[in-house]
């Protein structure tokens, strides 16, 4: 099985609000979308500290973001558009930034096919979020990293197997 890298954002702002994009797997375009935060894969020969950094500018347009440390882990099988199957192994930074209204005017012709919204969440509104959030303990564990307390070691969080989740 394929294995791809991967660097995910828990993007901050001064409001202690976090980014998210809502959109739908390549698996099923036709679901629902759910939350999600900043990210992709690491490029060839890219760290995954730097794909997190490229990542924050390409998908958002901020360019003034602080990168702070790994807080968590994550790995799961999904499946692309057709059918075939990788590892996704992720990190987890959490970094901030001024906030501001982000910018679509980066992605890739995939993101603007299935990536249906991107905005700033406060922890309040985002509790009550009737849509899904990935990943699973990202709301429990947001007060924490708001308030500037990181896991040591970055905890280990669960993916859903896109293989046998309908």
């Amino acid at each position: 099985m394929k294995e791809r890298i991967t660097a995910r954002v828990i993007l901050l702002d001064g409001e202690g609000r976090i980014l998210l994009m809502k959109g739908r797997l390549p698996s099923d375009p036709g679901a629902p979308g759910a939350w999600f935060t900043v990210g992709g894969g690491a490029e060839a020969g890219e760290t995954v500290l730097q794909a997190a950094a490229r990542e924050i500018v390409e998908e958002t347009g901020f360019t003034d973001a602080r990168l702070g440390p790994a807080v968590a882990h994550g790995e799961g099988v999904f499946h692309d558009g057709e059918g075939r199957a990788a590892l996704i192994k992720s990190t987890y930074f959490v970094a901030w930034c001024g906030g501001g209204e982000p910018s679509r005017q980066g992605w890739q012709p995939l993101e603007h096919e299935l990536v249906d919204d991107i905005r700033w969440w406060s922890l309040s509104e985002l509790a009550v979020c009737p849509d899904d959030v990935y990943p699973l303990e990202l709301v429990d564990m947001l007060p924490d990293l708001i308030a500037g307390r990181f896991p040591d070691p970055p905890v280990n969080i669960r993916y859903r197997d896109t293989a046998t989740s309908t």
